[in-house]
């Protein structure tokens, strides 16, 4: 933001506090543009107590809790359970690294990104996910071959949800 301040940013930043704790959300990120070189960017972020479960697994890796609206879990359990539990577990795990909405193509009618059973190569792009009206390529984080794709395309995910398994 530049030097001068608008009144309104801190009643807006409280705001988004209020939304991110009525709607358990973890993350908000918003940029306002007020003009050519004045702008606010606030990312408005917070740690969940819970995640019993997961005491080995890195906290990137822990599903975060979803949106306020009633389809609450769908993106983890579009494929079938993993025989080892829990897929955010698995150590070939490929994490959402933000709250949108997963493509597993470029386009509609594209052919997807990669398939199970495709060898990948370490950056190799798996998958966009919107956020923003942004499309974010999600590379892949080492080389290995798809064994499970855990979400469908077009399906909301969540920071952490788990959206693939790299063996």
């Amino acid at each position: 933001m530049a030097d001068k301040t608008h009144d309104g940013d801190v009643a807006f930043i409280k705001a988004l506090a209020e939304l991110l704790n009525d709607n358990d959300l973890t993350e908000l990120e918003v940029m306002r543009e007020y003009g050519e070189h004045d702008s606010l960017n606030v990312r408005v972020s917070r740690q969940t107590a819970a995640a019993p479960v997961a005491p080995a697994a890195p906290a990137a890796a822990a599903p975060a809790p979803g949106h306020a609206t009633p389809e609450r879990a769908p993106a983890p359990a579009v494929e079938t359970p993993a025989p080892s539990g829990d897929p955010a577990q698995d150590p070939g795990a490929v994490t959402s690294p933000m709250v949108g909405t997963a493509y597993l193509q470029a386009e509609p009618g594209s052919p997807a990104f990669v398939s199970i059973g495709d060898d990948v190569a370490e950056g190799q792009p798996l998958l966009i996910v919107e956020a923003m009206k942004t499309m974010n390529q999600i590379p892949a984080p080492r080389a290995g071959k798809v064994t499970r794709i855990l979400i469908g395309d077009g399906d909301p995910v969540e920071f952490g949800t788990p959206l693939m398994i790299i063996s």
